[in-house]
């Protein structure tokens, strides 16, 4: 197995290895991230087969010749093989050699999932996820957790590490093997009834444009203000996205809007990378709520998801939160009426590479974030 820079069409034409890989590993990625440098790796067989791919994000010290790496949910190798080392060990080379201190990834195997009624049964006070029994183990995720401990990574917030960058709890919502009327059977009542008010209501769902997304980006900050959170993107970043990911492949990136009379009341941007869907980012008006924008607008993403094909309609990330009293529960709570489940990721793990230098770097870099 050799390790080696890859060229964007022939990385591109390898994006279903092992399952499709995350719309953070495609490589116009790499031109979202402008803060980063960054470089296209291959896994090679002996045959000169590529067999596993990787974006990686680079950062460099200030000052130094040094570099920090960052493979968002990647890389897209045969997780499953008991011996990783065959696939971890020509990265570190390969990182080494080009002047890298430490090095971050996120394995895309998962560990455990509940489904929406499990996790119904488990809301209680002060109650996580975490504490309830999943319906679920993979195997494959948890030989991966072990394994990488082993060969000398942490898990992300262990140690005095800084936390996960991507969510750790994912919500997906089951479409395999089903059509329009069972995804919709599967939508609690409350959910039906809301898709309902929208149509009476006369709420209209179209597809935006680029132009569109400066309104996107209002409603965004208006629903910031409401909930109580920063995402600290601007509207740059999301024209910047937009653009790269649809440059490279027409309708990677959606943009849908919610209008009644004629007002947006509601966007949502999807991302589609081969048969992976994900929803990325949903933003809404204070105002008239009454009529559900945010309700029918999903329930067209998740039929768009299904003609396309995708086994998943991704929701991305929720809070290990069951407590009905956190507001952190409430995007929980919202999602769960679409009957999906969650799944818990493998997380984030990372290490220093090999040498003295290298450790105290991170050592380093580990206080200076703990101190932020």
């Amino acid at each position: 197995m050799t390790i080696s820079v890859i060229e964007p069409p022939e990385y591109e034409a390898a994006s279903d290895l092992y399952g499709g890989r995350s719309f953070l590993q495609v490589a116009s990625w790499a031109a979202v991230k402008t803060d980063w440098a960054s470089e296209l790796l291959a896994w090679r067989d002996a045959e000169n087969r590529v067999v596993g791919t990787a974006l990686v994000l680079l950062r460099r010290l200030p000052a130094m010749s040094r570099w920090y790496a960052y493979l968002p949910e990647g890389p897209d190798i045969d997780w499953a093989d008991p011996v990783l080392e065959r696939w971890l060990a020509p990265l570190i080379a390969h990182l080494e050699r080009h002047d890298v201190f430490a090095v971050r990834m996120g394995p895309p195997p998962l560990l455990r999932r509940w489904r929406s009624e499990t996790l119904a049964a488990g809301v209680g006070r002060r109650r996580r996820i975490d504490q309830v029994l999943p319906d679920l183990v993979e195997p494959v995720g948890a030989a991966v957790a072990e394994r990488l401990r082993t060969l000398g990574w942490t898990r992300a917030g262990e140690a005095g590490m800084q936390g996960d960058a991507q969510p750790r709890y994912l919500f997906q919502v089951p479409l395999a093997g089903r059509d329009a009327e069972t995804l919709k059977s599967g939508l609690s009542k409350q959910w039906q009834r809301n898709i309902r008010k929208a149509v009476r209501s006369g709420v209209e769902v179209r597809r935006g444009a680029a132009g569109d997304l400066a309104a996107f980006f209002e409603l965004l900050r208006t629903t910031e203000r409401r909930n109580g959170f920063r995402l600290g993107r601007t509207l740059a970043y999301y024209e910047r996205q937009f653009r790269a990911l649809n440059e490279a492949a027409p309708g990677r990136m959606r943009l849908y809007l919610s209008t009644y009379g004629g007002e947006i009341l509601a966007a949502h941007t999807m991302t589609v990378v081969g048969r992976r869907v994900w929803y990325q980012t949903g933003a809404s008006a204070d105002h008239r709520r009454d009529v559900r924008p945010s309700h029918i607008l999903q329930w067209t993403m998740m039929r768009d998801a299904l003609e396309l094909g995708a086994s998943w309609y991704d929701m991305r990330g929720v809070a290990n939160c069951l407590d009905p009293e956190d507001p952190a529960y409430g995007l929980l709570r919202w999602k769960l009426g679409t009957g999906g489940e969650v799944a818990q990721t493998t997380g984030e793990w990372e290490r220093a590479l090999p040498g003295p230098i290298n450790r105290a770097l991170h050592r380093a870099l580990i206080r200076h974030r703990a101190r932020r």
